[in-house]
């Protein structure tokens, strides 16, 4: 056992190793008994600070003076830099008229910081990394088993492409058995025909043999000639064998028609931030404020976005889109040359106006005043559309027989990535041509507001699901929920219209409801937007004005 403590922890001097502790030198961090103080400060008592046991560690120690090394600095010059000085410095020449501070007052107010970062650190920094780490762990421990599921799937597909390849020629064997038989029965149809033929050719014969044996006058007087009949040969029969076509293997299209291998994509989410409390509806507005209210002049307005400047760009059933200012004057109107109102607007990350024609089936981008081809889609139509904070560009739509939706993101022209199936192969969206406004969230994921399916569906960045919203019960609902505009703000809230119901429901990240925007006289309300101070831009349908409602603090 160490001979410093005892069964009940006793302190012991440092020097002598045996009696009990009486005293602390501050300024060397010793403990000390009673007889070892006079030998610890023989080599000076200005150079040891001794104090009871109980009030070790409460002297501060100062640093000396670099002019006066005899003095301690106690004071820090704010007119220097913060440099630390002592008595002597303050009354020169060179820190004449300069501000001091008392060095103890500093280092209180650090000390404070340092037991605020200490805490922080053990109480919220450290589990979270920690639960990072075990996080981490955990995918690495189920990585072998997750792609092991990958390749299982994979070969099952691929039993499934047997299974069909065998239903298919299956088939095809029993088509063939089947025209074989009907080969046959046009073959032996003709043959009966020609034996029937022979047949009597053979009774001919014989009847004339007879006749010409005999010297009998009346059989010969009554025969008729069959040559003309028999001469009339019949058409010569041949039926064609069937012939299989087989088409070339086409291994591209075969790869596309097989599944498709999403990209390794790793996501990078604020874990801080998200592990914060869940913004509650106290951050809200009690009563959401109706600021000020746009006449755009559209009729049946649809679409507002936002630009960084403060001004908006909106559209409704006509063929012009018109930009406003905060104030709400007219700054400048673009018509599209096919007379087709705009489907959808959004202006991507250089401030260009981005619209869809349906049309056209065309995505086309205002630069400069100049209209340009962005995407030309086909066999599917462009239905709504958002800029993430990538730049990148996302497009719902839907196909030409209105039984699929799906959302692809593109790279200027390129397209990267599709989104459609869950992981069990199910379709993510109703597939129709009604509206599915789509938004970005700070975190990436991607929002669609999908109004044939009464419901909000929200997938991460890779197109997984993550939750679906399907409306929140109220004794004033009147009509089925039917989500037609979307928009997020920087608190990651979740914002779409109840149109048919006249409001607006808020919800936080992880699709909970907040509350209802429902006092600012909506009707119809239709296209949302979000500008950098939070402040929401509505669009009425059909009284065409957007209103700037403020909803929180």
């Amino acid at each position: 056992m160490d001979p410093r403590h005892s069964a009940q922890d006793v302190h012991r001097c440092d020097l002598c190793e045996t009696a009990i502790v009486h005293s602390y030198c501050d300024f060397c961090h010793v403990n000390l008994c009673k007889p070892c103080v006079v030998d610890h400060i023989s080599d000076g008592y200005d150079k040891h600070k001794i104090v009871p046991f109980q009030e070790r560690r409460s002297t501060l120690i100062f640093p000396k003076c670099e002019i006066h090394s005899h003095k301690n600095c106690e004071f820090q010059c704010k007119d220097c830099n913060n440099s630390l000085v002592c008595s002597s410095c303050t009354a020169s020449e060179q820190h004449r008229g300069h501000i001091f501070v008392d060095i103890s007052t500093v280092y209180k107010a650090k000390k404070e910081n340092i037991e605020k970062d200490t805490e922080e650190l053990v109480n919220t920094l450290s589990p979270k990394y920690e639960e990072i780490a075990r996080d981490l762990e955990n995918q690495l421990a189920n990585l072998d088993g997750g792609y092991e599921k990958l390749t299982t799937t994979m070969s099952k597909q691929g039993e499934q492409w047997y299974r069909e390849i065998d239903i298919i020629i299956n088939k095809m064997k029993t088509e063939i058995s089947e025209i074989q038989v009907k080969h046959r029965d046009i073959l032996q149809k003709h043959l009966n025909e020609i034996k029937q033929i022979q047949s009597l050719i053979k009774q001919t014969l014989l009847a004339i043999k007879e006749i010409e044996k005999s010297t009998e006058v009346s059989p010969a007087i009554k025969y008729n000639s069959k040559i003309r009949e028999f001469s009339k040969l019949p058409p010569k029969i041949e039926v064609s064998l069937p012939t299989f076509i087989p088409k070339p293997i086409d291994r591209e299209k075969l790869y596309r028609l097989f599944g498709q291998i999403a990209p390794l994509s790793a996501t990078e989410e604020n874990t801080l931030l998200l592990n914060q409390p869940t913004t509650s509806v106290r951050d809200l507005l009690d009563e959401p404020e109706l600021v000020a209210t746009i006449q755009t002049g559209h009729e049946k307005l649809r679409n507002v976005t936002c630009l960084n400047n403060g001004s908006i760009w909106t559209s409704g059933e006509t063929n012009d889109i018109k930009c406003f200012n905060s104030k709400g004057s007219l700054l400048q109107t673009i018509k599209q040359k096919s007379g087709i109102f705009p489907i959808d607007i959004a202006v991507d990350s250089d401030g260009d106006l981005l619209y869809i024609n349906g049309i056209t089936k065309t995505v086309y981008k205002v630069k400069n005043g100049q209209t340009e081809k962005l995407i030309r889609l086909q066999g599917w139509g462009p239905r709504n559309l958002c800029v993430t904070s990538n730049g990148d560009l996302l497009l719902t739509m839907y196909n030409d027989d209105y039984t699929q939706s799906k959302v692809v993101r593109y790279s200027g022209s390129t397209e990267k990535q599709t989104i459609q199936f869950d992981d069990k192969g199910k379709p993510l969206y109703s597939g129709n041509y009604c509206t599915k406004y789509i938004t970005e969230k700070g975190n990436h994921d991607i929002c669609v507001a999908d109004m044939g399916a009464g419901a909000v569906v929200v997938v991460n960045q890779d197109g997984k699901l993550r939750w679906r919203y399907t409306g929140h019960p109220s004794v004033t609902e009147n009509n089925a929920f039917k989500p037609f505009g979307i928009t997020t703000d920087s608190q990651c809230h979740i914002l779409t219209t109840d149109t048919n119901n006249h409001r607006i429901h808020i919800l936080d990240q992880n699709g909970q409801f907040l509350r209802y925007i429902d006092n600012c006289d909506l009707k119809l309300p239709w296209g949302l937007s979000v500008d950098n101070n939070d402040n929401l831009f509505v669009c009425g349908y059909y009284k065409g004005n957007v209103k700037k409602i403020k909803y929180s603090k």
